[in-house]
């Protein structure tokens, strides 16, 4: 039996029900992906034989959790290996069309999704050539607004405190960014915000009001299931990013700074996601595609204050800076008309 799934604006086709999507009954015969998660099939049991080199992670180069992540190129960038410390593990084929992967206990299915709709669809989108931005994406005034900024930033613990205040959310940690007729569009991701116990005693009240995302990790997720929060489903033209800076102990904080052209562009390119995989056609290419996006897109920059009782604060700020800009590019559109 096959099960159809839609993530990132790519369709899934799974031979396995996987946690956190919601099947779909209406895709293309034709999906993006072709994955599967039991015995080996045939085409991985021949990647074996390729010759290979470790790709990631490289001398000299410092990334995160380096030690807990593995990247191995079959071939000449024919096949790639993402293994972690835990032994979960993945194999997909170069264009990144068909993805296998397997855990061994005590690991669970659930884990295995975990890293499948984080990190592993972020290799996806970069093999498939999407600029993907390190950022979780919110509703506001019917435009995608993107979050950005590095792991332990706040992006999810914003995103979420949006979310309980009704805005829907498109995205967790990654966004993808598409062009299309001179517009750039955010593709909806997976209808959770994955969250620490603590930020979840702080926005609910207690640390163990909300679903562990797996039975071996303590971390948990909001449901975006319309209860609590609400899901945006659809792709939606990119309104604001706003770059989330360093906490600060500082009496006007939060604040919202505007960012020149320039200095939105390094600012991106900083916070794209998985930037240390690409070579350099691939970042010339990327380069190419953030320039076109500040150039029609506000990028501002969000310094939060270091006490997490602001939060409010800071989401009244960014809601009424971003209905602004909103109202101001409408209040343009019929100008031009």
């Amino acid at each position: 039996m096959r099960y159809s799934f839609r993530a990132y604006g790519l369709t899934l086709n799974s031979d396995t029900p996987l946690p956190s999507l919601r099947e779909e009954t209406n895709l293309l015969d034709s999906p993006d992906i072709e994955m599967s998660f039991g015995p080996e099939p045939p085409w991985v049991r021949g990647v074996r034989h390729l010759p290979f080199r470790v790709a990631w992670p490289v001398s000299g180069v410092a990334e995160e959790d380096e030690s807990q992540f593995t990247l191995t190129s079959f071939g000449v960038g024919d096949y790639f290996e993402l293994a972690y410390g835990d032994r979960a593990r993945f194999l997909m084929d170069g264009s990144a069309k068909r993805l296998w992967g397997t855990y061994l206990p005590p690991l669970t299915l659930e884990d295995l999704a975990t890293y499948l709709l984080g990190p592993v669809m972020g290799f996806v989108l970069r093999r498939r050539g999407t600029l993907a931005l390190h950022g979780s994406s919110v509703s506001i005034s019917g435009h995608a607004v993107i979050l950005c900024g590095p792991s332990e930033s706040g992006k999810s613990t914003i995103a979420a405190a949006l979310a309980l205040r009704g805005f829907p959310v498109l995205t967790e940690d990654i966004s993808p960014v598409l062009e299309s007729r001179g517009s750039s569009f955010v593709e909806p991701g997976y209808p959770r915000v994955c969250l620490w116990p603590e930020t979840v005693s702080s926005l609910l009240g207690a640390p163990d009001t909300l679903p562990r995302l797996t039975p071996t990790w303590e971390k948990c997720f909001l449901p975006l299931d319309g209860k609590r929060a609400k899901f945006e489903p659809n792709k939606l033209v990119l309104g604001t990013v706003y770059v989330l800076g360093q906490r600060v102990n500082e009496a006007d904080a939060p604040r919202i700074e505007n960012l020149a052209m320039r200095g939105a562009l390094v600012e991106l390119v900083q916070n794209t996601y998985m930037n240390w995989l690409l070579d350099r056609d691939q970042r010339a290419d990327e380069l190419s595609l953030l320039t076109s996006l500040v150039a029609r897109v506000p990028v501002k920059r969000v310094v939060p204050h270091e006490d997490p009782r602001r939060l409010a604060a800071l989401c009244d700020l960014i809601i009424k800076d971003a209905q602004s800009l909103q109202g101001r590019r409408a209040f343009a559109a019929i100008g031009r008309g």
